[in-house]
């Protein structure tokens, strides 16, 4: 009786921290995790880069783990709502997100944030990159990113660019190169990415950096023209086209990407499966041509690899955002 009466202590002390602290224990149950059903958070609507991403590992980890994980998109506020989704659930594993570039922007964009973003998030591993390209109207006389850059010097403040919105991934791809190389452009936000490539084919603007996911049938039907992709190295997905560097813009990179948090203070077990799992995934041939399809090439990394980056791009994406004078935008 007292054998039994003290596995029920131990029973109840673990079930105690286990309501307590949002999951079990570090190193009780994590080995054999996951124990239920596994929640994705796409903080974007379905259909795009993001939620193809998502519901590619979801599809693998069901495949590999035998326990569901499913999609859910909780679109709203720049990717906040879904965030905070994830920052406040239980640290056990569970409760994923999907996060993109937004993630490391939304702090100096936004007054207020409801959550911490370095401090409130367990990264887990890069998923892929994308690179946006710098593409112009077919009327505009320019066959170059110097080209470029000697026609908007010639005409300061006459050039109009599109973008997905403020402060998105192709707003400060164009603020950043603008800064480098000192040019004076006027900035056509439009609701998403296809309205606004629409209105740089049909002529209502004329230059753009837009995701390769979005622009590359338009460059392959000649409806726009490449200039440059914003990468470091070239796009796989558009190897003829060079770098912002190689064509003459010196400390330029900006890069859209997608990549898996857990909630802060998950167990290092947990993560590392996580972690090793994805890796797996992101090595087969299948899943690298699909999404090259996206426009997007896989970038696995480890849990580490993705906080230092996390915390290189808040502050190298604030410095961008305030030396253009974009203002915090209230929420």
């Amino acid at each position: 009786m007292a054998v039994m009466n003290t596995a029920v202590r131990v029973l109840a002390l673990l079930a105690g921290a286990a309501v307590a602290g949002g999951g079990w224990p570090p190193g009780t149950f994590a080995q054999n995790y996951p124990g239920r059903t596994i929640r994705m958070i796409v903080p974007v609507s379905a259909g795009g880069a993001t939620d193809v991403f998502a519901r590619t590992l979801a599809q693998g980890f069901t495949e590999a783990w035998n326990h569901q994980v499913i999609v859910d998109n909780r679109p709203g506020a720049g990717g906040m709502i879904g965030s905070e989704l994830v920052a406040k659930a239980p640290p056990d594993g569970h409760t994923l997100l999907m996060a993109y570039t937004a993630h490391v922007t939304n702090p100096s964009l936004w007054t207020r944030i409801p959550y911490d973003t370095l401090n409130d998030f367990a990264p887990v591993a890069m998923v892929a990159t994308v690179q946006n390209v710098l593409i112009v109207h077919p009327s505009l006389p320019v066959h170059s990113v110097g080209e470029l850059v000697a026609f908007a010097r010639r005409r300061p403040h006459e050039l109009d660019y599109a973008s997905s919105g403020i402060g998105t991934a192709a707003h400060l791809a164009a603020v950043l190169f603008a800064q480098r190389a000192g040019l004076f452009l006027t900035h056509v936000p439009y609701k998403g990415g296809m309205p606004a490539i629409f209105e740089l084919v049909g002529g209502q603007v004329s230059i753009m950096f837009g995701s390769l996911s979005t622009a590359h049938l338009h460059i392959a039907r000649d409806r726009v023209r490449p200039l440059a992709v914003t990468g470091a190295r070239r796009a796989a997905a558009a190897p003829q086209v060079p770098t912002m560097q190689e064509a003459g813009i010196a400390d330029y990179e900006a890069l859209s990407w997608f990549a898996l948090f857990a909630p802060a203070r998950t167990s290092g077990t947990v993560i590392n499966k996580l972690n090793s799992e994805t890796v797996a995934m992101l090595s087969q041939r299948d899943i690298r041509e699909r999404f090259l399809g996206q426009g997007a090439e896989v970038s696995p990394s480890t849990p580490g690899e993705l906080g230092d980056r996390v915390r290189a791009e808040i502050a190298r994406w604030g410095e961008v955002i305030r030396a253009a004078g974009i203002k915090p935008m209230k929420n």
